[in-house]
């Protein structure tokens, strides 16, 4: 066979080959390949490869070499390749796919930011591929992919990826102890990156921006601390040419520095990077050019960041520095200072263009790694900027001889000037004979070294402070002898502009004695000198003092006469030369031998940082006086070797390279010293021995190996017992045993942290096992009972923790030996919990070495650690994980370490146990009592490996195999459950934790298969199979052997084991659902029923469902393999019952669930809500559950600001509580109360809501103090309160919801929420669903469909309490609210023809539909709508529809006339195109043609039955008659007089119109709506046609059957000769009647209004496409651009607003009037604005209106449904100017009827206060809302008023059946 992986890769230039395409398998045994797949090779045919499941071409894939591992079913195919080859291929793979979702979830940073790095590794990938690197280079390119694919891993959340050497480990191969230190390594590598000690500062000079530059500059920039007030890095200089750039841009070096040797203490805020900058030109700025042509160095600017600043910034960021000047040049020496402080009287900002761009970046980590990681900077020349003084870690061997003059000041006299001089400094170095040295004098890092240097020019200065820094690179040889000149010069201003030398200084760098120049301030004297000749011939002055602080002898006039001086600051940095003259004369010993003594005893007190400096020429001279003199010196040498412990590692590096001979007497010399430890007074001195016995024993073992090399290896022997003879010495003082803490323990303990170190250095020369002798025996001599505070038990363990990783331990040889005490020691300090980090520490490096590739080698050292330890260990997790977390983060990360470490520990030692080792184990234990505590324990610990927190969430590595182990351990522990916890040995708790361990198991997120992405699935899978499957099906096994003890079980598992089958795993769900059917039969053989088994079930439903859990595919399977299980019981039927139940909840619960999962608060969710609260009602009657979701419910209804909706909610919760004392527990927000507290509390809350509702609390207004009464009386009356529309919303499809699919509901509008809106709102909510245009029931191919629609139109309200709306005195405000409040019933109309159409009067024809939805709770309620619980339909005849047309119109005249009497209206248009509109229709025929088509003879002979309806119909006509009279005698008060021939018109027609009716008014009497004593003409006094005869007496008691107070949008009441007329004016159409009427509910259809009075809500300019309604077979073709019926397809009920404006109509307070008296008996009421308008009007008092006390329909049918148009185009309204009112006496009405009522109409009463759901519940009796006491108006006596007309039944009404009140259950302690 031949075992290849294909490798395919998408990207098409990879040179080892590419993927043209998917191979999709279409042919013959073809096999699919997708990109990525594995593919083995089992045999080759010509131009295919052939396998054992299909075949494909050969050219769709790469063949690479590979390894199989596991061959099998769970075989694995390793490539061959280069591992990080490997990785880098999947890891993009990955990082793909997840690259494409950033840019669709809009994460641009990332996005951008990971394209880069993905380009950047490919690029690597192919230079690694390539081969052609070298090793370094190769490592180097790993390293940088490697933190590339960690930084990626990071960003997208992927897992820790755990590395050795750049290259992925696999978790099989190692030790899960090293698997952990790996993870744990890199993670804090991640969370806390190591800080590098040294740092770099990058800067690049790039230009000056200036506007006025004309000079060319030097730029000086170094590193200043302001904390200290001095620079701590060189100079670095920069010469700009007079446009601001550098002069010499092709060398790189001259503008880019790097400032090396930053401490981190440097990196603070008062560190700054300072540039000052000059300028190079003349003396004064601006000066003209004749002057003088003399060049000088004079002050410009300086400019100041701090390098805090440069932390954060990227490298591709310029920075741009101000520049800033000094006020006064005397000042120049500390600008930069003075800009750090601010202290801006100093300085000020040269311009606002000007100023520095330069780059700036900060490095981190030691230069080596500097110039791998930032290559790109150093492919050029960089200059190198060096710290002034040595860095803080100091590297042996480096070589240094750097010499630093600062020029500080000067004092100078005027020299006879009248002004003072302008000094310039010239340096020079000169060399020992008396020659210039050349090109050692440095201004600074960037330019060459120069021959001399002049200083800047301060202008007129006697006294000029300069702080001008150079730097004097001088070689060694050269340093003696050299000395500085300063020469100081004049530099004159005139027009030759001449330098004038004046004098000179002098410094020699060498002093007599040969010590440097001595670091700090030098005051050298100023020596006259006129002439440059003086100076040719330095041997001349250097016999002349130089400095006043060190004069020569003789010289002391000299000094004295001199008065100017010059001050220098200067500042060694060498490894050569030193200025300590101890260590010099310790050095140079055999020049003085007698003062070698004395040399070394004070090397002891010489500073550190000179020793360091001049380390290994210390140590050539005390080993050369050593060699010279042992007996004499040696006990000093010795001393001084073992007193510099700070500086033996660098020691060692010279041990390395130097022969110690003569250190043979070492171990004699260490041997007399710890025989007297034991006796000794003072143990500091031995001490401080015994700190460096791990360098003294390295100089012993160098010492005899170069001896032994030197003499063929003589002396062995001797050797080897001086040794042994050392050790025994050892071995005796360490096994001394103090009380309490003494000298010698301290001591003892010393010796111990550098034993592992000499074990180590003992293996250069002796055998494995003798160095691992003589290790057993030094740590068994040890005490073994110590102090508990003693010092020497934590030093115990750190000797042991450096023994184990010592080699010594590595080797197994030698392990054996030490295994053995190092448990014993380790078993002592777990038992007492005592230093477990380094317990921890001690066993995570014993069992790193076991690994499973040696597991055949260590079985045996297995056995002795689990002997050892098993059961100390588990105590120890278990103590460690019950702790509370340090506050502290070094704390806590300490703490998480150590249980990790302990874990990692635990599971390597399973994972090496087979089936042997856990019998061995368990027999261990003689009783059941231990192993019962034993598994009881290990279920334990497995359950804290389970916890999320255990590891970090991207450790899934580490999670996995942990999980592995515990399977492991799980299956093989079952036998033992099995074998000895079963029959009379059954254990409760050990199986009860054996099942939560395996239910956890299954439950925990590394194991969610499903939530990864499919190449991590499948990783996994390959890998380790699916482990949840594996445990379910022990799980299922190990309950089947339970036999009768399953009883005792099942309460405390039914929640756990439903937890775990609702894990989205197919196999493992049909493995353990049927666990539930066993348990119900074993509870139905035990008590009968299995009810427990059922609550259980529902209790633990809910809270899983909520956390996530659960799916629509675990409904079906819970069905159906219940079902199927419970076939053949006896007691199915009780099954069925209980499993229909648990899934009917679970559909709720799945909905609620995906509702909420939007996260938006709307009306899908809230009826959720619902449906699940009432199940938890009525079918589970579960109180606690009803009550939290009512709960829930209201807060939704809080959040969408449905006050009204919420405060019924908390109504249902008040129903469920009494005014009693009972005492309630702490529940959800409430706290622990009695219950007539919190019921108290709940009415506040429910009157707060109500409130803010805007709706009156008339529920609970019996239990609220009077003061609340009046206020909430008040805001009734006063506050503005929308009537909400009402829409009747249908649900078909399948994919709704359950509790909405094929269902219909009556909504509740927002305020202001019309149709349109509404529709939109549904819309969004169901983004999916498809808008029906039509109105029609959708046939079963609707509901059955797999989509959504949405059926949308609106409806009116049925008021329940006709009594309140037509009682007298109610206000109209009240009146308003009955009108759309605790609504049961809903209907809507549609008109349509029926027989023979009358093309001549279409209104003989003219039919109505009319739709009754009765719903099953009221509106508004607990929710904004409410399920259909039933529709009924009936039809009105064109009679009845023509008789409730004229009545609706009347009604809208009587209430226009009386706004216009009460100065209610604005202005009198609304009145005057509303009498136009009836009068003009009626001329052109509206009324004629009812007269015409139901007065007629034929008609009134073939319709009998209708005579007492066209009587009616005449009284309405006559009615309407009567009151248009009175409406133009009241038009004509108020009209304008430029609608005064309008008003004449509409007389003179009005004339016509009567005489038509044939209608005559005796001239005495003026019809008036006044004439009534509830302000209403309908109540007739004479009988038809004698309506007028003052005799007459009859009153015609009647009612509209239409007449409840619907609203119904469409209505008009205008009488029009065209019907098709009529039709159009209100439809907008000009089409046929038939077409018109198909989809037109309305009764208003006959529109009694002329073309002048349409609607303006009426839209004819609709496509004629839309005019009809789509039939049922085009649903297909229904989309979202046609989701909102056109206004001419809506229906009647409720679609256009009333063509009266709403801030017109207002409700007036009822009265009753004489006509003599009208203003007299005026009771009036604050008017409240129309609930449809958003403004409020203050309005005084008005009188009475004659619609005051009309029935109940009249009220209603003012409004847009009834009323119909008057116009359409007049928006404007005038205040009418006329305020008198008129009237004419009539006689005294006749007392008034009651009113007759309906023989079918049930009586309703309700409770005082009723539950809130009894008003919902489908069998409570709808009751009518009564009026409260203190609301209702009593009957007038003075003016007594006529009743309101006998109600007419009608034989259509829908007969509502009682609903019935249950008695509310109580919760007990809720």
């Amino acid at each position: 066979k031949a075992w290849s992986q294909p490798f395919l890769q998408r990207l098409c230039w990879i040179e080892d080959g590419c993927l043209l395409a998917n191979f999709r398998g279409m042919v013959q045994h073809g096999l699919p390949l997708e990109i990525g797949d594995t593919v083995q090779i089992l045999e080759k045919c010509e131009g295919s490869q052939c396998c054992h499941c299909g075949i494909f071409p050969s050219s769709y894939i790469h063949l690479k070499n590979a390894l199989v591992k596991n061959k099998g079913q769970f075989e694995t195919v390793i490539p061959t390749e280069d591992s990080v080859i490997t990785e880098i291929t999947m890891t993009l793979r990955d990082w793909g796919t997840m690259w494409k979702q950033l840019y669709m979830r809009n994460e641009g940073d990332l996005f951008h930011r990971l394209w880069h790095v993905m380009n950047e590794i490919l690029e690597l990938r192919q230079q690694v591929l390539v081969g052609h690197l070298t090793h370094d280079r190769l490592s180097d390119i790993k390293q940088h992919i490697t933190a590339r694919l960690d930084w990626g891993n990071e960003q997208l959340g992927l897992d820790l990826v755990p590395r050795r050497d750049f290259s992925m480990v696999d978790p099989d191969e190692i030790s899960i102890t090293e698997l952990y230190r790996l993870m744990e390594r890199r993670h804090r590598r991640r969370e806390a990156p190591p800080q590098a000690s040294m740092h770099h500062l990058f800067l690049q000079m790039k230009s000056m921006m200036s506007s006025n530059l004309g000079e060319e500059l030097e730029v000086f920039y170094s590193v200043y601390d302001s904390r200290e007030m001095r620079p701590i890095s060189e100079r670095f200089f920069v010469r700009l040419n007079k446009q601001g750039l550098t002069k010499s841009p092709e060398k790189t070096e001259r503008q880019c520095t790097l400032f090396v040797d930053l401490g981190s203490s440097d990196l603070r805020k008062d560190v700054y990077v300072v540039a000052h900058i000059f300028r190079i030109g003349r003396m004064v700025a601006g000066e003209k050019k004749s002057v003088s042509n003399t060049q000088y160095k004079r002050p410009y600017g300086c400019a100041v960041i701090s390098v805090a600043d440069l932390l954060t910034a990227d490298f591709k960021d310029d920075h741009l520095l101000k520049i800033y000047s000094c006020n006064a040049e005397s000042e120049w020496y500390q600008i930069h200072d003075s800009i750090i402080r601010k202290v801006s009287s100093r300085y000020s900002h040269i311009g606002t263009n000007t100023g520095l761009n330069v780059s700036l970046q900060l490095l981190h980590g030691d230069m080596e790694q500097i110039r791998k990681d930032y290559m790109r900077l150093f492919t050029r020349n960089v200059s190198i900027t060096k710290r002034l003084g040595f860095s803080d870690i100091i590297i042996p061997g480096e070589i240094r001889n750097d010499l630093y003059v600062t020029l500080e000041r000067g004092e100078f006299e005027k020299g006879g000037k009248s002004v003072a001089r302008n000094v310039e400094v010239t340096i020079y170095l000169l060399g020992g004979d008396g020659q210039l040295l050349k090109g050692l004098v440095c201004c600074g890092s960037g330019e060459p070294g120069v021959d001399e240097n002049r200083s800047f020019v301060l202008y007129h200065s006697n006294s000029p402070r300069w702080a001008e820094q150079i730097k004097l690179p001088i070689p060694l040889e050269m340093f003696h002898g050299t000395h500085l000149r300063f020469e100081l010069r004049h530099c004159s201003t005139k027009e030759k502009g001449e330098k004038k030398l004046f004098g000179f200084s002098f410094v020699p760098l060498m002093q007599d004695d040969g010590r440097p120049l001595p670091d700090g301030t030098q005051e050298l004297i100023v020596h006259k000198c006129e002439e440059t000749a003086d100076l040719q011939d330095p041997s001349r002055y250097l016999k002349l003092p130089f400095s006043k602080a060190s004069p020569q002898p003789g010289n002391n006039q000299t000094i004295k006469n001199s008065k100017e001086s010059f001050w220098i600051q200067s500042s060694l940095c060498s490894t050569k030369l030193t200025q300590n003259g101890d260590m010099l004369d310790l050095l140079k010993w055999r020049v003085h031998p007698d003062r070698i003594i004395d040399c070394l005893s004070k090397l002891k007190d010489i500073d550190g940082t000179e020793i360091v400096k001049f380390l290994q020429d210390t140590l050539d001279t005390l080993f050369g006086i050593l060699d010279e003199s042992p007996q004499r010196y040696g006990l000093k040498v010795f001393d001084c070797l073992v007193s510099d412990v700070l500086f033996k590692p660098y020691e060692g590096e010279y041990m390395k390279c130097r022969h110690c001979i003569a250190l043979k007497d070492l171990i004699r010399v260490l041997k007399w010293y710890v025989d007297r430890i034991i006796d000794a007074e003072h143990q500091e001195q031995i001490q401080q021995v015994l700190k460096a016995s791990e360098y003294l024993f390295k100089y012993i073992v160098q010492s005899r190996r170069l001896y032994a090399a030197a003499t063929g290896g003589q002396n062995e022997e001797e050797f080897r017992c001086s040794v042994h003879e050392l050790f025994k010495s050892i071995h005796l003082f360490l096994s001394h045993e103090s009380k309490g803490i003494s000298p010698i323990t301290h001591t003892q303990a010393v010796f111990l942290r550098s034993f592992p170190t000499v074990c180590c250095e003992l293996l250069k020369i002796f055998s494995m096992r003798e160095v691992a002798n003589l290790a057993r025996d030094t740590l068994s001599s040890l005490p073994a009972l110590t102090h508990t505070d003693c010092p020497l038990q934590a030093v115990k363990l750190q000797c042991m923790a450096k023994t184990v990783e010592s080699p010594l331990y590595i080797n197994p040889e030698s392990r054996c030996v030490l295994l053995p005490v190092v448990l014993r020691l380790l078993h002592t300090h777990l038992q007492e919990q005592r230093e477990l980090v380094l317990c921890a520490n001690i066993l995570t490096s014993m069992l790193t070495l076991n690994t499973p590739a040696t597991e055949c080698g260590v079985s045996e050292e297995v056995n002795l650690v689990m002997e050892g330890l098993s059961g100390v260990l588990l105590r120890t997790i278990l103590e460690v994980t019950n702790r509370p977390q340090p506050a502290a983060t070094s704390l806590r990360l300490q703490y998480q370490d150590v249980t990790g470490e302990f874990v990692a520990c635990l599971l390597t030692l399973l994972r090496q146990l087979k089936d042997k080792e856990y019998q061995q184990l368990l027999s261990r234990f003689p009783t059941k009592d231990e192993l019962t505590s034993f598994l009881l324990q290990l279920f334990t610990v497995f359950r804290i490996l389970i916890r999320p927190d255990m590891f970090p969430k991207d450790w899934t590595v580490m999670r996995l195999v942990a999980n592995n182990v515990i399977i492991t351990t799980i299956l093989y522990l079952s036998d033992t459950l099995r074998n000895n916890f079963l029959n009379e040995k059954f254990d409760f708790k050990v199986w009860e934790s054996y099942f939560y361990l395996c239910i956890i198991f299954i439950n925990q997120p590394c194991l969610q298969l499903e939530m990864f992405p499919p190449s991590k699935r499948k990783k996994v899978l390959e890998k380790y199979g699916d482990m949840r499957v594996m445990i379910g099906c022990e799980i299922f096994s190990m309950w089947q052997h339970l036999g009768d003890y399953k009883l005792s079980l099942i309460p405390t598992l039914i929640g756990p084991f439903m937890e775990v089958t609702l894990v989205p795993q197919v196999d493992l769900r049909n493995v353990l659902i049927p666990i539930f059917h066993d348990m119900m039969d074993c509870e139905q053989q035990r008590s009968g029923n299995f009810k427990q088994v059922e609550a259980k079930l529902i209790d633990k439903l809910d809270g899983l469902m909520s956390e996530g859990k659960g799916d629509e595919t675990y409904r079906e399977l819970f069905n159906n393999i219940l079902l199927k299980k419970i076939e053949r019981e006896t007691w199915r039927e009780s099954g069925i019952s209980h499993i229909a139940t648990v899934t009917r909840l679970m559909e709720r619960l799945l909905d609620y669930r995906d509702c909420m999962k939007i996260g938006e608060v709307d009306g899908k969710t809230m009826g959720c809500t619902v449906n699940l609260l009432n199940f938890y009602k009525t079918e589970l009657n579960k109180e606690e559950m009803y009550i939290r979701y009512i709960h829930k419910l209201y807060e939704l209804h809080l959040k969408a600001q449905n006050y009204t909706e919420a405060s019924y909610t908390l109504l249902l919760y008040d129903e469920l509580l009494e005014w009693t004392e009972r005492p309630l527990r702490e529940f959800l927000t409430y706290p622990m109360q009695s219950e007539w507290q919190r019921k108290e509390c709940l009415h506040l809350t429910i009157i707060h809501n109500f409130d803010r509702g805007k709706v009156s609390p008339s529920r609970i207004l019996g239990c609220i103090l009077s003061h609340f009464k009046t206020s909430l009386y008040d805001k009734i009356m006063n506050q503005q309160r929308l009537e909400p529309e009402f829409f009747r919303v249908g649900f078909y499809g399948k994919k709704f919801p359950f509790f909405l699919r094929n269902k219909e509901f009556v909504c509740r509008g927002n305020d202001y929420e019309r149709l349109e809106a509404f529709q939109q709102r549904m819309l969004s909510e169901f983004p999916h669903a498809i808008a029906m245009q039509h109105a029609n029931l959708p046939d079963q191919t609707i509901h059955q469909a797999d989509a959504q629609y949405l059926q949308i139109y609106p409806v009116s309200p049925v008021p329940e309490n006709q009594d309140v709306l037509q009682r007298d005195g109610v206000p109209n405000n009240i009146k308003s609210f009955y009108k759309v409040n605790h609504i049961w019933r809903f209907r809507y109309d549609r008109p349509f023809h029926k027989g023979t159409k009358d093309k001549e009067n279409e209104f003989k024809s003219l039919w109505v539909e009319r739709t009754t939805l009765a719903l099953a709770q009221s509106l508004p309620g607990i929710s904004s709508w409410f399920e259909v619980e039933k529709r009924e339909l009936v039809e009105m005849s064109p009679l009845e529809n023509a008789s409730e047309v004229i009545e609706n119109k009347t009604l809208q005249l009587r209430t226009l006339i009386a706004q216009c009497q009460m100065r209610q209206m604005l202005n009198i248009n609304p009145l005057t195109m509303c009498l136009n509109g009836v009068i003009d229709a009626a001329v052109n025929g509206g009324l004629a043609r009812y007269q015409e088509a139901f007065f007629a003879k034929d008609y009134i002979a073939n319709h009998p039955e209708d005579g007492e309806k066209i009587t009616r119909l005449r009284e309405l006509m006559f009615e309407q008659a009567h009151i248009l009279e009175f409406g133009l005698a009241v038009h004509e008060k108020f009209v304008p007089q430029d609608m005064r021939p309008l008003h004449k018109k509409l007389v003179d027609q009005f004339h016509v119109m009567r005489s038509s009716l044939g209608i005559q008014f005796p001239a005495y009497v003026r019809v008036s709506p006044l004439h009534f004593a509830n302000g209403s003409p309908r109540t007739c006094r004479t009988p038809v046609p004698n309506a007028i005869s003052p005799e007459g007496g009859r009153i015609v008691a009647r009612r509209s059957p239409l007449s409840y107070p619907a609203v119904n949008r469409y209505s008009s009441s205008s009488l029009s000769s065209q019907a098709s007329n009529e039709v159009s004016n209100i439809t907008g159409q000009s089409e046929s009647s038939d077409e018109v009427f198909n989809m037109q509910p309305s009764p208003s259809t006959s529109s009694l209004s002329s073309n002048h009075s349409g609607s303006h809500n009426v839209n004819s300019s609709a496509p004629s496409s839309n005019r009809a309604s789509p039939l049922p077979s085009d649903k297909h073709k229904h989309s979202r651009e046609n989701a909102c019926l056109s206004p001419r397809d809506r229906l009647c009920s409720g679609i256009f607003s009333s063509p009266l404006d709403p801030t017109q109509v207002r409700a007036l307070p009822p009265a009753l009037f004489n006509i003599g008296s009208l203003c007299k008996n005026v009771r009036s009421l604050s008017p409240m604005p129309t609930a449809r308008s958003p403004q409020k009007s203050m309005v005084p008092p008005l009188t009475p209106s004659p619609t005051d006390s009309l029935p109940m329909g009249s009220l209603a049918s003012h409004s847009p449904a009834r009323s119909g148009s008057y116009s359409s185009g007049i928006s404007s309204l005038s205040r009418c100017s006329v305020s008198e009112t008129c009237g004419i006496d009539l006689p005294p009405p006749d007392p008034p009827l009651p009113p007759a009522v309906p023989a079918d109409v049930p009586i309703r009463r309700g409770s005082k206060t009723p539950p809130p759901y009894s008003v919902y519940e489908r069998n409570n009796p709808r009751r009518a809302m009564p009026l409260p006491h203190s609301l209702s108006v009593p009957p007038s006596t003075d003016n007594p008023s006529l009743t309101a007309k006998h109600q007419l039944n009608r034989v259509q009404r829908i007969n509502s059946e009682p609903r019935h009140r249950p008695t509310p259950r109580k919760v007990s302690q809720l």
